[in-house]
């Protein structure tokens, strides 16, 4: 057992927010598709004994994203899924912030995601692309336009409604 000290910091990555950890068919070519589309950095991985990606962790633009083969035998003992295997649904959509929501979606679109809803801007403050990626996992990356109050955001969606 390693020794643990009293006050240990939770490092900065995980800090603030819930991480999402994803399952996929193929986590390598997830992974160069995350590069390729979203710009993602790759920070680590462990290969899993019977082969396949037992655990990874990429980067997009501060944001950190667990995932791992469904395939290996660690991930079906856990009775992880990728959404293939749900006959292509999924539950959970990821949200992440970017500086330029048009330039990603141009890059992410010639990567081969398919864009659900173009850039566009909506009520609630923020410019947004909605897409499917490969492995069928769906993405909303937002660049943050302005900052609407409650009131406001209450008026606006009353207007659309």
């Amino acid at each position: 057992m390693t020794e643990r000290t009293a006050h240990a910091e939770i490092p900065d990555r995980y800090r603030y927010s819930v991480i999402p950890h994803i399952m996929v068919d193929d986590a390598a070519a997830a992974i160069d598709f995350y590069e390729r589309a979203f710009g993602a950095r790759e920070d680590f991985r462990v290969d899993a004994p019977g082969g396949g990606i037992l655990h990874a962790e990429i980067t997009i633009g501060r944001s950190a994203l667990m995932l791992g083969d469904a395939g290996t035998a660690e991930a079906e003992a856990a009775s992880f899924a990728a959404p293939a295997s749900l006959g292509g649904g999924t539950s959970v959509t990821l949200h992440v912030f970017v500086p330029d929501v048009d330039a990603l979606a141009k890059r992410a679109e010639a990567a081969d995601a398919e864009i659900l809803q173009p850039p566009t801007d909506m009520f609630h403050g923020d410019r947004t692309v909605v897409l499917k990626d490969p492995s069928g996992h769906m993405w909303v990356f937002l660049t943050h336009v302005e900052d609407v109050s409650p009131e406001e955001l209450r008026r606006r969606l009353a207007a659309a409604g």
